[in-house]
């Protein structure tokens, strides 16, 4: 973790630089045409051993522009196209692209050197290209989708006769366009999809009949198990987009009076994400919960142990995090008797991984073993990191909170927004991992539809297996029963 303001952030990883190619480490590159890096005016750029590490807002809008002898590399790009938001709205920052392309075309034609003008558009068409794939939500406002088509109509001008270039920018746009309505479409199915219902347990006699299906009826099968709540993370963050966690920083961000506070919608994949490790935590406490024999709890404590522990071997982080925080809720920590039957050691181990102590430090050598597993993986199966999601938005948040946006000369603290890239590209490279493990309708049907009790339930059902033992617990039995008769 990088903490002192005065650090170097550190370089970009082996998986950043590898996945997009070579010349992408967000430094100079030899006949690349490097702009800035003046220790001059406020308007220039300042590199740091060959590091872009601050600059202007001006000044970095311009070294994301190409000109005929040079383009960004790809890390710049995707860093800048992500942190800028912070400071503008993107249809902002497209319309200031597009003022920069105007003032080059109009020098290049000045001085009617053709061939230059066609490099040029081209290069300004790879641009949109790059970002239009990396950030197609960028494009559906509708100010943003007017400046887009401003400025590619500018360059299509100087076409060639094979029109090269009004091709590109028509594959461009179909692209976008489809990306665009595929989102749409998802976000419509998303707004009709429920929670799973909340079960608060009828009067006095919290838990069902014994003959109601539990997990168990449906898989017995740990491994199996984990691999259905794997399939269930990674379709769930794949839904989650770079800008979507940049969203953490826009707004939280309280100094920069013109930034982008974003729209809050585009949390929703944020806040859906976190809502399937609440559910599932509580779908662990329910299933332990309910069941009325001791011994059938105890192997059912048992089996979500087994099932964390499957989900830790996978590398999935997350759904292991909520089966635990899961068992650690207050009415299932509390059935004493239950487990003292429990074989706990497997469990013991589950815990120390999670260990908070040191910042997690325990689960941050697991999660790092994984990523490198991930890194050298010949299959499928060993690509898979899911790290715990609100340990890495804590970990965003800190490192946005630890560090100024602007250095004491007004400069923007590129370094910073240079890490917070890293991280989120990191993450994004886990999501797209395709899950190599078979789907089963049935478990995951009874995953994400099982009826969940209520905390209020929770603890009914948690008194009546086994009765309160000191006087805080008495009271709060008898305040839970006087608050159902009298809804009855």
């Amino acid at each position: 973790m990088f903490l002192e303001p005065q650090e170097t952030m550190p370089q970009t990883s082996v998986v950043f630089a590898s996945i997009l190619g070579p010349g992408c480490s967000g430094q100079g590159q030899p006949g690349m045409g490097e702009r800035g890096g003046g220790a001059g005016g406020s308007g220039d750029l300042i590199f740091q051993e060959g590091r872009l590490i601050s600059g202007s807002l001006e000044a970095l809008m311009e070294h994301l522009v190409p000109t005929v002898d040079y383009y960004p590399d790809k890390t710049y790009i995707f860093t800048f196209l992500l942190s800028s938001r912070v400071f503008m709205p993107p249809h902002d920052l497209l319309a200031r692209v597009g003022q920069i392309c105007l003032e080059q075309r109009q020098q290049l034609e000045a001085g009617s050197e053709k061939a230059k003008l066609k490099s040029f558009s081209a290069k300004i068409v790879q641009l949109l290209k790059e970002w239009t794939e990396a950030f197609p939500y960028d494009f559906q406002d509708e100010k943003a989708m007017a400046e887009l088509k401003a400025i590619t109509h500018r360059v299509t001008q100087c076409d060639e006769e094979n029109g090269t270039v009004k091709k590109a920018i028509a594959q461009m746009t179909q692209s976008l366009l489809l990306s665009l309505a595929a989102r749409s479409q998802l976000q419509e199915l998303r707004e009709k999809l429920r929670s799973p219902a909340m079960d608060k347990g009828p009067v006095l006699k919290a838990k069902p009949p014994a003959a109601q299906k539990d997990i168990l009826g449906v898989c017995c099968d740990p491994l199996v198990l984990a691999q259905q709540l794997t399939h269930i993370e990674l379709e769930r963050v794949s839904s989650i987009h770079p800008e979507d966690l940049m969203q953490i920083v826009s707004h939280m961000d309280s100094r920069d009076k013109h930034r982008c506070r974003g729209d809050l919608t585009k949390t929703y994949s944020l806040e859906a994400y976190d809502n399937w490790f609440n559910c599932l935590s509580m779908l662990v406490a329910t299933e332990v919960c309910r069941v009325v024999k001791k011994k059938h709890r105890t192997r059912m404590l048992e089996f979500f142990i087994d099932v964390a522990r499957e989900c830790f071997n996978i590398g999935n982080f997350n759904s292991m995090m909520a089966i635990i925080s899961g068992m650690n809720l207050s009415p299932v920590a509390r059935l004493k008797k239950t487990w003292s039957k429990v074989k706990t050691a497997k469990f013991d181990v589950l815990e120390h991984h999670m260990d908070p102590s040191s910042n997690f430090c325990n689960y941050r050598t697991a999660l790092q073993g994984a990523t490198q597993r991930s890194q050298m993986a010949n299959s499928s199966r060993e690509k898979i990191v899911i790290p715990v999601f609100n340990l890495f938005v804590k970990d965003i948040y800190f490192l946005h909170k630890i560090h100024t946006n602007h250095l004491p000369n007004g400069h923007i603290n590129f370094k910073k927004f240079w890490e917070i890239s890293r991280q989120i590209h990191e993450f994004m490279t886990w999501t797209q991992v395709e899950c190599p493990f078979e789907k089963d309708k049935k478990i995951q049907s009874y995953l994400l539809t099982a009826p969940i009790y209520s905390e209020e339930a929770l603890f009914i059902a948690s008194f009546e297996s086994e009765g309160p033992e000191n006087h805080m617990e008495k009271d709060s039995w008898k305040t839970l029963r006087t608050t159902l008769l009298n809804r009855a």
